[in-house]
């Protein structure tokens, strides 16, 4: 652990919360990184600091601290320079340092030079839009985002990112297929080095907390990962809210609800500390509003039904009703009696993925169990359970008697 010298005003951490850290602030935060950076060379600094080929100061490096770790040395950079409307952008585009793998996701090979060429068109592009039409949160890009680390695609995502807490400004991302794309992607991944940053001064939650549902992800989440996904995505509403088109409208109108959802969510919960208490308000503060913004209703029909569809999929993937609950409920159905209030739990896991395994036909339409059953049953998982146990019984007959529980 590292001494905790460096402080925020009231003032200056309700705005961090809210997504928009003063440059002050920003600041901070790199000098709290720098600090960690050089408590972790130790001894190693001399020797890195004396190889040729620092894209920066080695403290000021986000891959210092990997580097650090495995004793190793980065090889020359390759840099990318964007300027637009007076403020710059200056990247190493990392493909060659055997240390990128530390990211957590799989490096892609050495770049080609059309390759190259298209991520600095790319860049050159998203950088216009980002300083033309969302200046502060390309003020934050410019003052946090150094490294950019190349990586293989996922076959089953139109792309993938993600940051290390160990590297503050660094991004591993796939090749983005426009500027638009890449835009989003660097708004994303530059709020969770925030976010790293803060967590490094300020404990936002408490530790060894249950995991529970997360509106981006379809594993149980703890506290932390659902508000790194909730900050994360606050960037990125704010910027389809100013953007044209249907897509962009489709996903303001998604990413709102989800991300406002999951701020109350943490909010309503304990596992998170008075610093975190404070910092969730400012962000569910700064959504809120947005909530109110006027959306095509076919577009707000389709927002909502994708956000239904996903807590439903998690839920019948992760969630189980326990036998006894299944037995109360076949008992009660025979009876003719009203459903008994039960409640679905976690399922342990043994290792194997079932994400790809057919569920039955309560995932026929996920998307209508959250919408139709009452409260009391937003339960997906025990819609599955009956279709299972009551195999004869139509589907709407057990989903319209769940909804007369009271």
């Amino acid at each position: 652990m590292i001494s905790r010298p460096f402080r925020l005003t009231d003032t200056a951490f309700t705005a961090l919360g809210a997504g928009r850290p003063s440059g002050e602030t920003l600041g901070t935060l790199r000098r709290a990184e720098r600090t960690r950076h050089l408590l972790l060379l130790r001894q190693t600094l001399r020797r890195v600091s004396d190889t040729p080929g620092w894209y920066a100061d080695p403290p000021d490096d986000p891959m210092t601290a990997l580097w650090a770790a495995a004793g190793q040395a980065s090889p020359s950079p390759q840099r990318l320079t964007a300027e637009s409307g007076g403020l710059t952008l200056t990247v190493r585009l990392e493909d060659s340092d055997p240390i990128r793998s530390r990211l957590g996701l799989t490096p892609a090979p050495p770049l080609t030079p059309a390759e190259r060429e298209h991520w600095r068109t790319c860049l050159e592009q998203a950088w216009e839009v980002l300083v033309r039409r969302h200046r502060p949160a390309a003020e934050t890009m410019a003052a946090v985002l150094r490294v950019i680390v190349p990586v293989l695609p996922d076959p089953s995502a139109e792309g993938i990112s993600a940051t290390s807490a160990e590297a503050f400004g660094a991004v591993a991302m796939s090749s983005p297929a426009d500027p638009d794309a890449l835009a989003a992607g660097l708004l994303h991944e530059t709020q969770h080095s925030v976010l790293n940053a803060t967590h490094l001064l300020f404990d936002l939650v408490v530790p060894g907390g249950p995991t529970g549902y997360s509106p981006w992800r379809d594993d149980p989440r703890p506290a932390f990962g659902v508000l790194h996904g909730a900050y994360a995505y606050l960037a990125v509403t704010r910027f389809r809210r100013a953007e044209p088109g249907r897509a962009a409208a489709f996903e303001f109108a998604r990413w709102r609800s989800a991300v406002a959802g999951a701020a109350a969510g943490l909010l309503a919960g304990d596992e998170l500390t008075p610093a975190g208490v404070r910092f969730t308000t400012a962000l569910l503060a700064e959504v809120e509003p947005w909530l109110a913004d006027p959306v095509e209703p076919e577009i707000q029909r389709r927002a909502d039904a994708a956000n239904a569809g996903h807590r439903a999929r998690w839920r019948v993937r992760n969630l189980t009703v326990p036998p006894e609950d299944v037995a109360r409920l076949v008992a009660a159905w025979h009876a003719g009696t009203t459903p008994p209030p039960v409640t679905g739990v976690l399922r342990e896991r043994d290792g194997h993925d079932e994400r790809d395994e057919p569920t039955g036909r309560a995932l026929a339409n996920p998307a209508r169990y959250d919408a139709t059953v009452l409260p009391s049953y937003p339960s997906s998982e025990v819609v599955l359970a009956l279709t299972h146990a009551l195999p004869d019984v139509p589907e709407n007959v057990i989903t319209e008697w769940l909804s007369s529980c009271t």
